[in-house]
């Protein structure tokens, strides 16, 4: 099957043909078709798998051939978890937009809300943001969503993981009844399709990959270690492996930092990307890995949903992921495109519960290997790390310290500006928090 195929338009498929490709991938091939005909969908699609394209295609055809308004309302309304996938998704509405006469902009928090508004107030067709900035603006009376045509819920796993549920609630209740719905998630867990019951009408469902499957390009391997010889153990697969570029996932924010800092002392370029950070640095630790400055990227789940790295080679979970379906996620970054990846896990005695929930997973048992030197305690307890260490569902990566937490972001403006003081209520700050760790 080809684009044209499809049924796009030809400005549509002039801006695919010059970013190379010419046959739509799986998801692609299965979403666009429904989409174009107005239907409501639920799809499932591993990360690296062209999804975005997928629903940004046939909403931007929509929308070229049935023009509203001069001073445009905003029509379609696409809500991402994070502030790396909001801007990668509006990244690719403006590629795929190049040949039509279609606006649209970004809203995050962590940065100042004045030129998004500015945006906004000049008209746009196509808006794309997270949550909190989002409602931040709508309470101020600087955006509308009573226009909007086509709502479009991105990583809406994710968004129930960060805590977004009553948020999404909100938008919904804002928007018309009468409105076409597409809703893309990783996995298809109970919650989810709870969630799409009450958004999406008469749905198509459809799924590129089986369920919580992993990428056959991406070998995969377990290195049982002692808990204290990890960052040894992770700068000797690095120096002696030659790695050029490897992203490597830890469960907190300060053990984010921490390792950072180990592996910088041991001579390896890297830097840290979590809630915490400001969007600047954040933007700058991202620049300096895609360009070959910064060799490793250190992560937290949260911070790395929506991060677009092609022919990135490998992936290291330094600890791994008290939520099984975070694996796949994780290991998601490479093996992309078609290309061959490497994801490796770090696991001590204490993790071995998430080893297995992860095998039942995917379905498959991981090859492990022992390097000599780094050997696991044979006398450490198998017992799982505590509760509240670790991320758990709903409640993001939360740092221990609430003070730390709610800096974070300041350096550009909070997610709300300046509000008077009968909004700052008790959700508001909730939702500033959970904006600003994204």
């Amino acid at each position: 099957m080809s684009f044209q195929s499809l049924g796009l338009s030809e400005p549509l498929l002039k801006a695919i043909s010059k970013k190379g490709y010419t046959t739509p991938s799986p998801i692609q091939e299965k979403a666009i078709p429904p989409v174009l005909e107005g239907r409501d969908v639920l799809a499932s699609a591993q990360t690296g798998t062209g999804k975005t394209a997928g629903f940004t295609l046939p909403l931007l055809h929509y929308l070229s051939e049935n023009p509203k308004a001069k001073f445009r309302p905003i029509r379609a309304l696409i809500l991402t978890p994070t502030r790396e996938l909001a801007a990668q998704v509006h990244q690719s509405v403006l590629e795929y937009s190049e040949f039509l006469d279609i606006r649209s902009t970004v809203i995050f928090g962590g940065v100042n809300q004045k030129p998004q508004a500015a945006a906004i107030r000049r008209g746009v067709d196509v808006l794309v943001a997270t949550p909190g900035r989002l409602l931040d603006l709508h309470s101020q009376n600087l955006l509308s969503l009573k226009r909007v045509e086509v709502f479009i819920l991105d990583e809406a796993d994710r968004m129930l993981d960060m805590g977004f549920l009553r948020d999404i609630e909100k938008v919904m209740k804002v928007m018309p009844e009468k409105r076409q719905n597409l809703m893309f998630s990783a996995t298809f867990s109970k919650d989810i399709r709870k969630l799409a019951n009450g958004i999406l009408n008469n749905p198509v469902q459809v799924e590129a990959t089986p369920d919580n499957s992993t990428v056959e390009a991406i070998s995969q391997k377990v290195f049982r270690v002692a808990k204290g010889k990890k960052t040894g153990l992770l700068v000797k697969l690095i120096s002696e492996g030659n790695w050029k570029q490897a992203l490597v996932f830890t469960r907190t924010k300060h053990g984010a930092n921490k390792l950072t800092k180990k592996l910088i002392s041991s001579g390896i370029t890297a830097a840290a990307i979590h809630g915490n950070k400001s969007q600047g640095a954040r933007t700058k630790a991202l620049a300096g890995f895609k360009s070959g400055k910064v060799r490793v990227m250190v992560a937290t789940d949260i911070a790395a949903r929506g991060l677009d790295i092609p022919l990135l080679p490998h992936v290291v979970n330094f600890e791994l992921p008290n939520i099984s379906e975070d694996y796949v996620h994780r290991i998601g970054r490479t093996g992309r495109a078609g290309a061959n990846g490497k994801a490796m896990s770090l696991v001590s005695a204490d993790e071995t519960s998430y080893l297995r929930s992860i095998e039942k997973l995917i379905g498959e048992k991981i090859e492990v290997e022992i390097v000599e030197g780094f050997e696991p305690d044979p006398n450490a307890s198998t017992e799982p790390i505590k509760q509240g260490q670790g991320r758990q569902r709903g409640g993001g990566n939360r740092s221990r310290n609430s003070n730390s937490r709610n800096s974070s972001g300041n350096s550009g403006g909070n997610s709300g500006g300046n509000r008077s003081g009968s909004n700052r209520n008790k959700s508001g700050n909730s939702r500033r928090r959970n904006d600003r760790r994204n």
